[in-house]
């Protein structure tokens, strides 16, 4: 029999859904706000055909151009051979969710914004450096206490052909 390359070939496991976890989406996920410039994750759900983007999509994120009624305009970077192409393709709000991946960064801009207006009511400079991240720092050393029993050495066991 010849090999099939439709639209869905080899979205077998891409696109089914979790264990227990069948059936239509939920009324909440058609009452998500979308804006312009909001980052989304794409994830198709197999339960709605309609608007599925094609499974190359699937799992990337994306910026919000446009929103209609039913769907969202999603523009994404798609490498393709040496170049990397602006993709702006139509997708229903079932297979999109709003992304988390700026979350991290926010928090850091307000714990920065924080730090600047202390340090200016008290009026002192911040060192240079002292808003920016630092890599995991080693961890402080400790003394074990050696306890009543005494220190034991272990030594392995000298081996021994048994047949």
């Amino acid at each position: 029999m010849p090999h099939s390359w439709g639209y869905r070939a080899r979205t077998r496991h891409l696109f089914a859904k979790d264990f227990r976890r069948h059936g239509l989406p939920s009324i909440s996920k058609y009452l998500v706000n979308y804006k312009l410039g909001d980052y989304v994750d794409i994830k198709a759900d197999g339960a709605v055909h309609k608007g599925m983007p094609h499974k190359y999509y699937h799992g990337k994120t994306g910026v919000v151009w446009n929103v209609t009624k039913r769907a969202i305009g999603v523009e994404i970077n798609k490498r393709v051979r040496t170049r990397i192409l602006r993709k702006r393709i139509h997708v229903r709000v079932e297979h999109l969710k709003i992304s988390k991946c700026c979350e991290d960064h926010k928090r850091r801009v307000q714990e920065n914004d924080k730090k600047r207006r202390e340090a200016k009511a008290k009026g002192i400079r911040l060192p240079p450096g002292s808003l920016k991240r630092l890599p995991a720092q080693p961890r402080p050393g400790k003394i074990v206490k050696k306890g009543k029993r005494p220190i034991e050495t272990v030594f392995p066991l000298k081996y021994e052909l048994v047949i």
